[in-house]
């Protein structure tokens, strides 16, 4: 078995593709040490650079109301619960001025599938919000939200999209994917895009010119041969389109009709991002997910396939309703990089080095004076 597993490796540290074969053998292989080291000179291959990226955005979720019945998901609400809401434009003008203060230079706008709202509303807030902050590139909407436009408007997915793309919607967020096996999504959802939906909306995107991410949310009901299935599929179309700039994975938190799982730890997490890094050798980005694994952990998986540490993320929802809340400042993120042994880099979402200097002359200032903003990772 070891040297099966060390000629696999081998394979992948000189370029050669893994087959499902050799990545269901390495969802076998508990040697986290073996594969963290393949993974990282994987990514030295790849990113030889002295640094180490990461991002600042908002997490805005413009509506916690959706059609869709996700057992994990503690956000959603039904229409007519007493907290339902669809934020005004005030509140997003508010968010996003904040955003721009702490020099951040995106929005990452999801919500829930809403029952009732149109095409042309969509239409309006992204042109709406592109006319009042045009430096901001709108990372918007869900596969799944897509999708679910797509449906409800009864219009062509490249309709939809090029509706999007022309009023002002920068990229796709790869939100929804969980595990792409529809045995998966069939058991954990209800009225949300199966795996060829969600595909699709990503392969069409691409073909009009967006860029999207790709992401997988894992320890739960899939198997290990279902992650390898998942990350298949991502291969397959990054192979068609080459429009995913990055991978982000992370670990399901147990909550809402979840909690009756068992959290896997960080060595689950920690191999299954560096088995990420070996099979997707098509994708260029692996990101961290600190945000459900903490800072030293996210910091680790620097070693174990990822060059990126995601997102400063000045708000995020929808993992804190499932009572999972790490909060990390510029400073500690930048920190974690240097300690690593690189040059902390700002960039956007398509992975371009942006001027750092205003984010952390706002962090400097937001040290002096805590209390104008909490951050909220």
């Amino acid at each position: 078995m070891s040297a099966t597993i060390d000629h696999i490796l081998n394979k992948a540290v000189n370029g050669e593709r893994l087959t499902r074969a050799d990545g269901e053998a390495l969802m076998a292989c508990r040697d986290l040490h073996k594969l963290g080291r393949a993974a990282h000179a994987v990514t030295m291959r790849l990113h030889p650079e002295p640094y180490r990226t990461y991002n600042i955005d908002r997490n805005v979720n413009y509506t916690n109301v959706c059609a869709a019945v996700c057992d994990f998901c503690a956000f959603y609400r039904k229409s007519t619960d007493a907290d339902a809401y669809v934020l005004p434009r005030e509140e997003l003008y508010q968010k996003i001025e904040e955003t721009i203060a702490l020099g951040g230079n995106q929005i990452l706008m999801q919500g829930g599938m809403h029952p009732s709202l149109k095409l042309e509303w969509y239409e309006e807030l992204l042109a709406d919000l592109k006319a009042k902050f045009p430096t901001v590139n709108l990372h918007a909407f869900s596969p799944p939200e897509i999708w679910h436009f797509h449906k409800i408007n009864k219009l062509p997915l490249e309709t939809v999209l090029q509706r999007l793309k022309n009023a002002g919607m920068g990229s796709l967020p790869g939100g929804g994917g969980e595990i792409l096996v529809d045995r998966v999504r069939k058991e954990l959802t209800k009225n949300k895009a199966l795996t060829d939906e969600w595909l699709e909306v990503s392969r069409v995107w691409h073909r009009l010119g967006g860029r999207s991410t790709a992401t997988m949310m894992f320890g739960h009901i899939e198997t290990e041969a279902e992650r390898i299935e998942h990350l298949d599929r991502i291969r397959q179309v990054q192979d068609e389109t080459g429009g995913f700039t990055a991978f982000i994975c992370w670990t399901m938190q147990p909550g809402h009709k979840m909690s009756h799982f068992t959290e896997v730890g960080a060595f689950e997490y920690l191999r299954t991002q560096a088995i990420a890094r070996l099979y997707l050798d098509n994708v260029p980005n692996i990101q961290s997910s600190w945000v459900t694994q903490g800072a030293k952990i996210g910091q680790v998986a620097l070693f174990y396939g990822a060059n990126d540490m995601g997102s400063l993320m000045i708000e995020e929802n929808v993992v804190a309703s499932a009572g999972t809340v790490h909060h990390l400042t510029l400073e500690q993120i930048r920190r974690c990089i240097t300690e690593a042994g690189w040059e902390p880099r700002q960039r956007d979402v398509f992975y371009n080095l942006v001027d750092d200097r205003p984010a952390i002359e706002a962090a400097k200032r937001m040290a002096a004076k805590p209390k104008e903003l909490t951050l909220a990772s």
